[in-house]
């Protein structure tokens, strides 16, 4: 009987290699890419580290059902196992699986989005300070989402404009987007000490960013360089 266990540490590795280098190809993200190469290393040690070429339909309902019911994941979270899963198959291994459909769905509860006042997002504003105040009124001010305002590049800050450019947004598009009146003296001052602290950091032979895609090849000393657009 033929051996179609995942057990061989390079067998499973270049698997999930494999998949990661898809990933990167199709300009996947990097938080999307590990999410992804979780869910097949728990799919495959949920089916008993069995390959999953060997593996169909019936596998993926299983453990999708198993999801739901013993792990009582949400809706969104079987989603993109789900995902995942469809995937691999499809990019990776070159395998149509069978209509996925007898499965446990996760129960999506129905919610009514929580909507602020001007009066609540003032007071909730008023109670923050330094950068998360700054962070908080970006994400309302500008209409960011956490991870845009978070990986946020002095470069795409165009205080001549009054806008902001967001790289590899959702959907991995680019988007402009408001820099409200009020934020660019205190996002000016930020940036000076922004500088300030990368410039200590050069001293001690740190202050590097990581870099997208290959420009860390092509541009080696691009990641500590430091480009100040303010105008204090």
């Amino acid at each position: 009987m033929p051996n179609y266990m995942v057990s061989s540490a390079p067998s499973k590795r270049n698997l999930l290699d494999r998949l990661r280098e898809t990933l990167a190809v199709k300009h996947y993200s990097e938080r999307t890419a590990d999410a992804y190469v979780g869910w097949i290393r728990r799919f495959i040690v949920f089916n008993g580290r069995r390959h999953p070429s060997e593996l169909g339909a019936l596998a993926v309902e299983s453990f999708l059902t198993n999801l739901a019911t013993a792990e009582a994941v949400s809706a969104s979270t079987q989603n993109q196992a789900l995902a995942a899963i469809l995937f691999l198959y499809s990019e990776v291994l070159g395998k149509e699986l069978e209509s996925i459909e007898n499965f446990v769905m996760a129960k999506r509860p129905r919610r009514l989005p929580v909507v602020l006042t001007r009066d609540e997002v003032s007071r909730l504003l008023s109670a923050l300070e330094g950068e998360p105040k700054l962070m908080a009124s970006l994400l309302y001010g500008a209409g960011l989402r956490l991870m845009e305002c978070a990986s946020l590049r002095v470069k795409d800050v165009d205080f001549g404009s009054r806008q902001i450019t967001v790289r590899r947004g959702k959907g991995m598009h680019d988007r402009i987007t408001v820099l409200p009146e009020g934020l660019i003296r205190a996002l000016e001052q930020h940036l000076i000490e922004v500088r300030r602290l990368h410039e200590a950091d050069e001293k001690r032979g740190a202050g590097r960013v990581v870099l997208p895609e290959a420009l860390s090849r092509k541009y080696p000393n691009a990641s500590a360089e430091c480009y100040l657009r303010a105008n204090p």
